[in-house]
């Protein structure tokens, strides 16, 4: 698994190929000079023990030991800079895949898997990986080049004592592979649990009001004790036997460092060597053994980047939604791209005097209307044939269904919780694929048509409200982004949104976002039918879209609805059955089949079902 992950990374450094190979020279040049640094103190030591005292030479000695140490620096920083730029910009490449994949995975894998996990993923381990990338390029390049480096100086000036550190060396070697490859599954372990708790965190935010409304603060909290305590001992576990590679790589040193310095001394005794050799030698000792505590430093880090990166390319590497290429469209013209395609006077020079925009604009309301429901080539014509499906394998939940809707009908699906309202739209809408049988809009089967062009015939309201950070105007546009500021002002009236946005601080301008709470659950959705009423696409799917709405807007919001509806295919999900009375046909669902059908006189007339379910909201009332 490592393995693959490395050839993963190296894949995404090929386009940083010319930054890698420049920091590589620049760490060859600072280790050059720092390497020749200790050459001209040994010379220097030689000139003081050996012989009077030559400062005009110490002088030319210092001058050089000066220019190598700032050429070092001044290398030194610009592969740091280097780095820095090939390490984020692996980072940043992976992230922009990781967020592509996501917008292109199926609902199956998003329903499945919770999303402060995928959060954690695309954030915090891709924050781990670079850390450790960037440790990796910074310490790893200069490290090895010190090493062999080092090794031929010393080579050159004493191949016996260098003998005695070749020696020692694979010690320190076999120490720090032997800990840092029972670490690994360490740190892949702290950073499953770090995405466990960050999917706890993000479900306990963003249901809050449940946790304090049924008083669940401390059962949350317990739960996040002991989740926390087990983040804390595999961190503790990981941190600390990967840290052992350290002190234990240290300790051979030391004991390589003073077997030098013994033999050495015994050499300056016997007037082998000299001082300023020795003390040459002894540097380069150092520098030959600090490397390895470095790089023992920066495997710890690269076996936590190379978990963290394992659990990124796993997101990556899932299966995207079957691909489009190839696909027919399903057939939309194009809308109008200015209000005065429709109609509306524009803010201009040629506007009219002496009459208001305003009046225009509501005068012109049906005209827009019927110029909009005229506008799309898609007839609505919708066909469910033998469709079987289930979000899970093992247990059936629609079998079987067969639905006919003939353009601009109105149908309405109601049945008890569970019974699959919600799952004939997600179909519709091919969020999900059957597992048997075809749906056919117009003759054309969904699943040969792309996706873009079905959603994009589709206009959907849901019980759940979103909204983007941003204004007003362009939570409203976003589902026609050229759309005027008319366009958008005269939709929001249609849904009567447009009295509430013109008491913001700012009106249309004003900065909103999912989270804020200067808008009520009302008017959130107002909002989202106020996008749908801007794009109006030929065919709509209302999934209880006034649930949060008071009964008197209800009532005018129902009118808007019948304009929206006049002449498009429509789907209504709803629970309330008094809102769906005048359907031209009711689906009334069971266990994932269609087990009535008919509009609401027939039903109510067949006293099955769907009648005992009507009736049912009256029991108990005078």
């Amino acid at each position: 698994m490592r393995k693959d992950t490395f050839r993963r990374i190296l894949h995404y450094l090929k386009p940083y190929r010319s930054k890698v190979l420049l920091s590589v020279l620049c760490a060859v040049v600072c280790v050059a000079m720092t390497l020749y640094v200790p050459i001209l103190i040994g010379q220097a030591v030689d000139r003081i023990v050996y012989k009077n005292v030559d400062f005009p030479g110490l002088m030319s000695i210092l001058l050089k030991a000066g220019i190598a140490a700032l050429l070092a620096g001044l290398s030194q920083w610009y592969m740091n800079l280097l780095n820095n730029r090939t390490a984020f910009g692996v980072v940043l490449d992976i992230r922009n895949d990781a967020f592509a994949k996501l917008m292109k995975l199926p609902l199956s894998f998003l329903d499945s898997h919770a999303h402060g996990d995928i959060v954690s993923s695309m954030i915090a381990d891709a924050d781990q990986f670079s850390d450790g990338l960037l440790m990796g390029f910074t310490q790893l390049f200069t490290g090895v080049i010190t090493i062999l480096g080092t090794l031929g100086f010393m080579l050159y000036m004493n191949p016996g004592i260098t003998l005695i550190v070749v020696l020692v060396t694979p010690l320190s070697l076999f120490a720090a592979r032997f800990i840092s490859s029972r670490t690994y599954s360490m740190f892949v372990r702290q950073s499953e649990i770090r995405g466990k708790q960050t999917a706890f965190i993000n479900e306990m935010l963003m249901n809050v009001k449940v946790i304090k409304a049924f008083c669940h603060e401390k059962e949350a909290e317990e739960e996040f004790d002991a989740m926390n305590e087990e983040l804390s001992e595999a961190s503790r576990n990981a941190v600390f036997y990967s840290s052992l590679t350290n002190p234990v790589t240290r300790f051979v040193n030391a004991v390589m460092y003073a077997l030098v310095a013994l033999f050495g001394a015994l050499r300056v005794l016997s007037g082998s060597m000299t001082v300023g050799v020795l003390t040459c030698f002894l540097s380069y000792a150092n520098q030959y053994t600090k490397p390895f505590n470095e790089i023992t430093g920066v495997i710890t880090e690269l076996q936590n980047a190379l978990a963290c990166a394992a659990r990124i390319f796993a997101l990556i590497d899932e299966e995207a939604e079957s691909s489009d290429q190839g696909f027919a469209e399903l057939g939309r013209a194009k809308e109008p791209e200015s209000a005065s395609a429709y109609g509306i006077a524009e803010k201009s020079s040629e506007t009219a005097p002496g009459g208001t925009l305003e009046k225009e604009m509501t005068a012109s309301a049906d005209g827009i209307l019927k110029q909009r429901a005229d506008s799309g080539d898609i007839q609505g014509e919708i066909l469910i044939s033998g469709v079987d499906f289930s979000y899970n394998k093992d247990k059936r939940l629609i079998e079987n269904l067969n639905v006919s809707v003939k353009p601009g009908e109105r149908v309405a699906i109601v049945g008890p919780t569970g019974s699959g309202k919600t799952t004939i739209i997600n179909l519709l809408m091919r969020f999900y694929d059957v597992d048997h049988g075809e749906i056919r809009i117009d003759g054309r089967r969904i699943d040969e048509v792309t996706r873009k062009s079905l959603r994009g015939s589709f206009g959907m309201v849901l019980q759940e409200t979103w909204l983007r950070n941003g204004t007003i105007a362009d939570n409203i546009r976003m589902g026609k982004p050229d759309a005027t500021r008319e366009e958008i002002i005269q939709a929001a009236k249609e849904t009567y949104a447009h009295s509430f946005i013109r008491r913001l601080p700012e009106g249309y301008d004003t900065r909103i976002g999912e989270e804020v709470g200067e808008l009520s659950q009302g008017q959130k959705q107002l909002l989202c039918i106020t996008r749908i009423m801007l794009s109006l696409p030929p065919m709509l799917i209302l999934d209880e879209a006034t649930s949060s709405i008071d009964t008197r807007t209800e009532l005018r919001i129902q009118s808007a609805f019948q304009k929206m509806m006049q002449g498009r295919t429509s789907f209504i999900v709803a629970h309330r059955l008094s809102t769906i009375k005048t359907a031209d046909t009711i689906l009334v669902m069971k266990d994932g089949h269609v087990i009535e059908q008919g509009n609401h006189r027939e039903l109510l007339a067949a006293e099955g079902f769907y009648a005992k379910l009507y009736n049912s909201q009256f029991e108990g009332q005078d």
